[in-house]
């Protein structure tokens, strides 16, 4: 019998997961099955405790799970204890253990791209659960600051009082005195739908870098912006999607796979 593995979200049909995870298997010669399981937006602790009782070995947990799934868990990683989210579930004996891979899946995507973090000034944009997961990681790089911009001020603000270290929360509506970043990652979930805040250009100068930390044709509103505002260089977050993935690979296989083909193929469909 095959490992069974998920991703639980809503909406989640779209879910490039079962895809990366099949490849992953294949390369790595690993024993496996992944499925997508879309659970009502009131139902997640529902879904993930029936998986863990019919077996499942492990799961990831996208929107708009991640923050509940830290409640779930019985025990979690010390990144997931930073984040507060987690987008990773392995199974124990008696329940799951949670972990958070998103800001190590941004930080090797971003070292891919020579994306530069160190004494950089770094935007934000968003204060959900997927920022939760790459506040500590981008920290520890040392930028010369973040500003996290939200449009309810005080979820920035929690996020401020909880990460220590060069952060400020701004509103969106304050954004124009800001002046330009280095690096800017979007992360407001609210782009989903098509509804892409009005954004000053003056974040954006020449040498700025903007990064989706969502993919294709979501992400293509806040990129087409960035470059019509004069970016550097702009991308998605199809390679954090795939390096989060073969890091949780890693903690549920013992193996990490190789991230560069799988993500060439992946480049190759209409998204």
């Amino acid at each position: 019998m095959l490992d069974r593995y998920a991703v639980f979200g809503h909406p989640v049909r779209h879910s490039l997961s079962p895809r990366i995870h099949a490849r992953f298997a294949r390369q790595t010669g690993q024993p496996l099955e992944y499925t997508a399981i879309e659970c009502p937006t009131d139902g997640f602790a529902t879904c993930a405790q029936a998986f863990h009782q019919q077996g499942g070995m492990g799961a990831n947990v996208t929107l708009p799970f991640k923050e509940e799934a830290f409640a779930l868990v019985e025990a979690s990683t010390e990144r997931a204890r930073k984040a507060g989210a987690v987008n990773t579930l392995i199974r124990t004996p008696t329940g799951w253990m949670g972990d958070n891979t998103d800001g190590a899946g941004l930080m090797a995507d971003l070292e891919r791209l020579r994306f530069p973090v160190r004494d950089q000034r770094i935007l934000i944009l968003g204060a959900g659960g997927v920022v939760r997961g790459i506040l500590y990681p981008l920290l520890e790089q040392r930028p010369a600051s973040i500003h996290i911009a939200n449009r309810t001020l005080e979820r920035a603000q929690a996020l401020r009082q909880q990460f220590r270290g060069p952060i400020e929360a701004v509103a969106l509506d304050d954004l124009a005195s800001l002046g330009p970043f280095d690096l800017i990652l979007h992360g407001i979930s609210a782009a989903h739908d098509g509804a892409l805040p009005a954004y000053p250009a003056s974040l954006v100068q020449d040498t700025s870098r903007c990064y989706d930390l969502s993919y294709g044709k979501t992400a293509r509103p806040f990129l087409d912006w960035a470059q019509r505002a004069g970016a550097f260089k702009v991308t998605d977050g199809l390679g954090m999607l795939v390096e989060q993935a073969a890091e949780a690979f890693r903690l549920w296989r013992g193996t990490r796979p190789e991230t560069e083909a799988v993500l060439r193929d992946l480049r190759t469909l209409d998204l």
